[in-house]
C-alpha cells in the first residue's frame, strides 16, 4: 500500500498510513529522534525515568517513544535546569522520541486548591504551598525547554463525568487556549498536538474535532477519558472521535493502558496510547499476561512455580527468572518490582506489535478472537477447545458491542 500523502507537515515530521483493516490503521510517525510504528503504546517516565528501568533496557525492547510529565519535571528538577543540561533527551540519556504532556491534568488531579479562568490554570505548588498560575503560553515555554519531540497543548481538563454547561465551556476554552499555544510555539523541531475535549457528549466531541483538526499539523489527541466513565461510553467516544478526524493525523487516546482497551481502541482507528499501568501494577507483584490477563505473583500458588512468567515472552525477566523467585522477593526487594516492570512493558510493546501485524496482514478477525479467548480464559489454557471454552469468563458487553460495531464476531 502506497503511503497516503500528508497535507500539512512540519520540519519532516509526518504520518504515513501503510495499511488498513476495517477502521484500524498501521502507520509510521516520523519524528526528529525516531520513526514510531503505530499503533503504539508509550511507557510513562514521569520525571524523566521509568520506575526501576534504565533507557538502555527500553532500547533493547525496541521502545521508540516514551512520555514524560511536564508538571513533575517543571517542579523537579525544573525546566531551566533541564534546558541547561542540554534538554530532556540528553539529561536522561534517551536518543529516541519523547512526548511531554501539558501539565494540566496533573494540576487538576493532584492539586488541593485549583481554579481555572480564561488566563489559565491556578494551582497550589506541591513544594512551597504558594499559589501559582500556568497560562497556555507558560506550558509551551516549559515544554520547549524540555525539548520533547511532541508537546501537548494546555487544555481545560474537567472530570469525565461532569455534566452541564461547563462541558461545552471547557471544550471551547480548550480551542481558544490551543490558538494561544500555537502563537507561543516557536520551535520547528517540536510538534504540538491539540487535545479534543467535550466529555461524553458526542456532538461536542465532533464539533471540537472539526475545529482542532484545522489547527493540527502533525497529530491530535483525544483527552478527557479513562477517568471512571462506563466502558460503553468510553469506546463510543473513541469511535466517534476517530471517525470525525482526518486520516493524515495520528490519533492519541490519552491515559489508556489496559490491554483490552488498547486492542479495541486500535481497531477503532486510534494510533497512540500511554499509561502508568504496566509499572504501577508491577509494584504490587502483578504481571501482565495474555492468558488470563493478570498473574498475581505474590500469591502462595507461585512459591514453587519454576516456570517463567510467560514462556513465549522474550524479555530478560522471562528468559532468566522464575515465578517462584519473583514471588520470594515481591514486596521485599526492589529488584522484584524491576523484574516485573521489564516484563510488563515488553508485554505491552509486544501486544501492539501483534496488533500492527494483524492490521498489516488483514487478519484482525483471527487475532481478535485469539486475544479475547486468551485474555478472558484460564491462565493455563494454551489453545481454544470445547472443554476450555466452558472455563472462559464472560466477555464484557461493551467489548461485544464494540466488536459488533467494527464488523467482527466473537463466537464464544
Amino acid at each position: 500500500m502506497t503511503p497516503e500523502p500528508l497535507p500539512n507537515s512540519q520540519e519532516g515530521m509526518k504520518y504515513d498510513v501503510l495499511a488498513r483493516s476495517g477502521f484500524a490503521r498501521r502507520g509510521n510517525l516520523h519524528l526528529p529522534h525516531s520513526i514510531v510504528e503505530t499503533p503504539v503504546f508509550m511507557p510513562v517516565g514521569t520525571q524523566g525515568t521509568m520506575k526501576g528501568i534504565v533507557p538502555e533496557q527500553l532500547v533493547a525492547m525496541d521502545c521508540r517513544i516514551l512520555l514524560c510529565n511536564t508538571y513533575h519535571l517543571g517542579h523537579r528538577p525544573g525546566h531551566e535546569r533541564v534546558k541547561a543540561a542540554g534538554g530532556l533527551h540528553k539529561m536522561m540519556n534517551w536518543n529516541r522520541s519523547i512526548l511531554t504532556d501539558s501539565g494540566g491534568f496533573q494540576m487538576v488531579s493532584l492539586s488541593k486548591l485549583m481554579t481555572v479562568d480564561e488566563n489559565g490554570v491556578n494551582f497550589e505548588s506541591p513544594h512551597t504551598g504558594e499559589m501559582m498560575a500556568l497560562p497556555p503560553e507558560k506550558s509551551i515555554e516549559i515544554q520547549q525547554a524540555l525539548g520533547a519531540d511532541i508537546m501537548m497543548q494546555l487544555d481545560h481538563v474537567i472530570h469525565v463525568l461532569t455534566t452541564g454547561d461547563i462541558v461545552k465551556e471547557a471544550m471551547h476554552r480548550s480551542i481558544r487556549w490551543l490558538d494561544r499555544c500555537k502563537v507561543a510555539h516557536t520551535r520547528d523541531d517540536q510538534a504540538m498536538f491539540p487535545i479534543l475535549q467535550g466529555g461524553l457528549n458526542l456532538e461536542l466531541r465532533r464539533e471540537c474535532a472539526e475545529e482542532m483538526a484545522k489547527r493540527a499539523k502533525v497529530g491530535i489527541a483525544i483527552g478527557g477519558l479513562s477517568g471512571g466513565e462506563e466502558k460503553d461510553h468510553f469506546w463510543r467516544v473513541v469511535a466517534a472521535c476517530c471517525a470525525a478526524l482526518p486520516p493524515h493525523l495520528p490519533r492519541y487516546v490519552m491515559g489508556v493502558g489496559f490491554p483490552v482497551d488498547l486492542v479495541i481502541c486500535s481497531l477503532l482507528g486510534a494510533d497512540m496510547f500511554d499509561c502508568v499501568y504496566p509499572t504501577r501494577t508491577a509494584r504490587f507483584g502483578t504481571a501482565m499476561v495474555r492468558r488470563g490477563g493478570l498473574m498475581q505473583l505474590n500469591q502462595n500458588r507461585y512459591k514453587e512455580d519454576f516456570l517463567p512468567i510467560d514462556d513465549k515472552c522474550e524479555c530478560n525477566t522471562c528468559k532468566n527468572y522464575t515465578r517462584a523467585y519473583i514471588h520470594s522477593i515481591s514486596g521485599k526487594e526492589t529488584v522484584g518490582c524491576h523484574l516485573v516492570s521489564v516484563h510488563n512493558i515488553k508485554h505491552q510493546l509486544d501486544l501492539m506489535r501483534d496488533v500492527r501485524q494483524a492490521i498489516q496482514s488483514n487478519s484482525v478477525q483471527q487475532f481478535l478472537r485469539q486475544f479475547l479467548f486468551d485474555y478472558y480464559g484460564p491462565i493455563q489454557s494454551d489453545t481454544p477447545s470445547k472443554q476450555d471454552s466452558e472455563k472462559i469468563r464472560e466477555v464484557p458487553q461493551w467489548v461485544r458491542d464494540a466488536v459488533d460495531h467494527m464488523g467482527y464476531k466473537i463466537d464464544f
